[in-house]
């Protein structure tokens, strides 16, 4: 079992940034690969960014690469995603996710969620 707490979401002017943080629970939280989603109003939740449990595997979605950065640190059980360069069309709530399967899971079928933090980036 496994939770998930987002922060560092909030308003920010178009071109600013933000770090989400999501903290987990749990002894294993290295076992995990572990994902960022956003969902906007009215659409549905898509994929961000994922991370394999040791880092050295990532993906990202299209519309975020170069402009957003996913890391972890499994000594504080805690993941990231650095956001740069924000548009208005970022604007959505961001949710934290987890998954013990292959990595390819994390995008496709994570576990765990987190509750989600917003995010709305103002032109």
């Amino acid at each position: 079992q496994v939770q998930l707490v987002e922060s560092g979401g909030g308003l920010v002017q178009a071109g600013g940034s933000l770090r989400l943080s999501c903290a987990a629970s749990g002894r294993t939280f290295s076992h995990y690969g572990m994902g960022w989603f956003r969902q906007a109003p009215g659409k549905e939740r898509e994929f961000v960014a994922g991370i394999g449990w040791s880092g050295s595997s990532t993906a990202y979605a299209d519309f975020v690469k170069g402009r957003f950065t996913i890391s972890r640190d499994n000594a504080k059980n805690q993941v990231y995603l650095q956001m740069n360069s924000l548009k208005p069309e970022d604007t959505a709530t961001y949710y934290c996710a987890a998954s013990a399967g292959p990595f390819g899971t994390v995008r496709t079928n994570p576990r765990y969620w987190g509750q989600g933090t917003q995010v709305t980036v103002s032109s």
